[in-house]
This record gives structure tokens, sequence and C-alpha cells, in this order.
């Protein structure tokens, strides 16, 4: 009869507990009031994509309006400046790219995301391609890396600019084998590709759906790409490791972050709705037909993704004597 009467106090005890939670935690959405998706950069990029692709779905599971606001500036900074000093109330959300997890390196920021910021979840990863014009006579990466250590001087990589994921693949090809390849910034993806595709520039390192005009034309020709795996947007490319060049994986990253004040029953809501619209099969096919493979993660992988992508372009960024500005 003790152990009954004891078994009985404990179950009180929970349940006492359970509807304490359930009285304090915040009620999540607020009826009538919308949620925004920030997409720091203008519109039409991956950013903005994936954000115009899980809003409508969000929007059905919270039953409240969510539209995307674009904030573009300071390679995304300032959006994530303005999210990170948001209410913590789930009604304003940051989409990222992997500007997030290069921009500590790069530049004084007005916010300090480990503080300001929580991760949600991913929404999807997208390697980046290596290209060349088809004058150049390598065929794979070893033959690129061997014809560029044999010319010194003579080859040159575009990107979308200084700090993008483009420069930071070429630069740290660069570092890892010590080879000549000078860097050529552009404003945007699809300007370095048309360089390239010019043979004003023999290679450009960018995603594939900046590319894919000109691949399908065949105007341009793949040499690698930079995932671990293969992507099933280019099946017949082989991966940087599948050349025997390892430990040159980068990927584009997108995914979902809230301000630092949010209660956790708030980004458990939010968590629980992201993964399920990621793994919805139209959302899957549309971030693959953009290059992006769908994923999601919990907080606390996510959490653990962005520490390691910013350790791990810290050192790029240091090695290639670039000062935070």
């Amino acid at each position: 009869m003790k152990a009954i009467a004891q078994a009985a106090a404990a179950a009180t005890l929970l349940l006492t507990a359970d509807i304490a939670l359930a009285q304090t935690a915040p009620a999540y959405p607020v009826p009538g009031r919308a949620v925004r998706l920030v997409a720091p950069f203008a519109p039409g990029g991956p950013v903005d994509v994936g954000a115009r692709l899980i809003a409508p779905k969000l929007q059905e599971a919270l039953g409240v309006q969510v539209y995307v606001e674009n904030m573009p500036g300071g390679s995304g900074n300032i959006g994530t400046g303005v999210v990170a000093k948001a209410p913590g109330d789930g009604h304003t959300v940051l989409v990222i790219s992997s500007g997030f997890v290069v921009n500590p390196s790069m530049f004084k920021l007005s916010y300090d995301w480990e503080k300001e910021l929580i991760p949600v979840s991913l929404i999807g990863l997208a390697p980046q391609v290596i290209l060349v014009h088809p004058s150049v006579p390598a065929k794979d990466m070893k033959e690129m890396i061997a014809l560029v250590k044999a010319n010194p001087g003579k080859y040159s990589y575009g990107s979308a600019g200084l700090g993008t994921p483009g420069f930071l693949a070429g630069e740290m090809l660069r570092q890892s084998f010590g080879i000549d390849l000078q860097h050529v910034p552009f404003q945007g993806g699809g300007p370095a590709v048309v360089s390239t595709v010019g043979g004003h520039t023999p290679m450009v390192i960018t995603t594939i759906s900046s590319a894919s005009g000109p691949l399908q034309q065949g105007s341009i020709r793949p040499l690698a790409v930079t995932s671990a795996r293969r992507s099933p947007a280019l099946p017949n490319v082989a991966t940087l490791a599948e050349q025997g060049i390892l430990n040159q994986e980068s990927d584009v990253i997108l995914g979902v972050l809230v301000p630092g004040t949010t209660p956790k029953p708030i980004v458990n809501r939010l968590h629980a709705e992201i993964v399920k619209i990621v793994a919805d099969p139209e959302i899957k096919q549309r971030l693959a037909s953009v290059g992006f493979a769908a994923v999601g993660s919990t907080p606390a992988e996510f959490d653990a993704r962005i520490r390691s992508e910013i350790a791990k372009w810290a050192k790029v960024v240091r090695d290639a004597g670039i000062a935070p500005r």
C-alpha cells in the first residue's frame, strides 16, 4: 500500500508540473499575427528561394500568415542582425545560407550568434560545382591541379565574390595544394559563369543552379562537385574525394534560426513543423530543382554543424590573410 501511495504521489507531482508548464508556455502562434521569414539577401538567391518554398507550408501548419521579407546588405549581416535583436516570440524567423558561417571570420559583427540566435533546423545542402571552359585541357581535378602547378600565374577562377562559398572552396584548394591559382570576384554567380563561358576566366566555382543553363548547353564543362556524395542534379560528375582529393568538401547550407530569447516550446514547435515540411515530397523535389538535397535536423545537430563550419572557414580566411572588416 505504501508503494502504491508513493507512486500515486509521484504521478500527481508530474501531472502538476505538466499543467504548470502548459500554463506558463506562451501561446504560439498568436492568432491573427503574421510570422515573417527574414531572408537577409536579395530576391532570387538560394536563401530567398528556400524561404519562399517553406513559407506556404509553414503558413498552413501554423494557421497564420507567413511571409518572406528580404533584407539584403552587408553579406547577410544586416538582416541577421535585425533578427538577433528581435523579440523571441516565434514571429520573426531567420533563413540563412553559408554566409552565416563565414561572416564571423570576415566581418566585425553587430551581433553574437551564440547568445542572440538559436538554430532550429537545416533545410537543405547543396554542393558547389567546379567548371571550366571547354578549351581547358584538364578532364578532372587531378589534371587541373597538375595543369595549374605546371603553369604558375596562368590560371584563375571566378566566384560570386570575396567571402562567398565559391571563393572559399577555391582558396581551400589553393592552400591545400600550394597552387598559384588567382581569384577573380564577380557580383554574383551568374556573371562569374558568363565569364567562364566566354573564355575570360578559365574556371569557376559556383552552385549548380547558377550554371544550369550553360551545363545543359554544353558551353561549360564540370570537373567535380564539392560535396561528400554525388549530386542527383549531376549524377555523372564525380566528387573531389572520388578523385583522390580529400578534405575539400564545401556545401552551401540552408537553415532556420530564431532570436536567442525564444522559449523552448516555440523552438520545438517550429522545429517539428519545418522537419515535416522538408520531408514533404513536393518540397524535396522543388529543392532538388535548384540543386539542394532536403535535410531536416535537430536544433543540436544544426548547432554543431554551424560551429564546425565556422571553425573550418575561419582557418581558410585566416590563412588567406583576410582581416575582418
